[in-house]
């Protein structure tokens, strides 16, 4: 389970450095899930600590989320005043999520019945 843990560290770690040194403006802990990504893909399969690791961040994971909701209320002056553009864009980004998962999906079966079928 510590080598989890160390997995997800570094893959975090590699993602700041990618960051920093680029200077990129996307979050490093974004960068690093990309990293782990591709290294997921590359070894084929998730190593059981990362797996134990994973599962047991999942349990607490919405005491994870207490800091966001506690940012979201100390800037809650900057949020009210622009609710309505916040709105538009969580609106669209939603229809634009479901429209692209509902594409891969119907691109997904079309692919899985084709290799049924084979």
């Amino acid at each position: 389970m510590v080598s989890g843990f160390l997995i997800l560290l570094c893959c975090q770690l590699v993602g700041e450095l990618l960051v920093t040194f680029f200077a990129v403006p996307i979050p490093g802990s974004v960068v690093g899930m990309v990293v782990l990504l591709v290294g997921l893909i590359v070894i084929g399969k998730v190593p059981e600590g990362l797996r134990l690791s994973s599962e047991g961040l999942l349990k607490v994971l919405p005491l994870l989320l207490v800091p966001a909701g506690v940012g979201l209320m100390t800037h809650f002056g900057v949020l009210s005043e622009y609710w309505g553009q916040l709105l538009i864009a969580l609106f669209i980004s939603t229809l634009v999520t479901m429209f692209v998962v509902a594409g891969l999906l119907k691109l997904m079966s079309k692919e899985k019945l084709s290799e049924d079928g084979e």
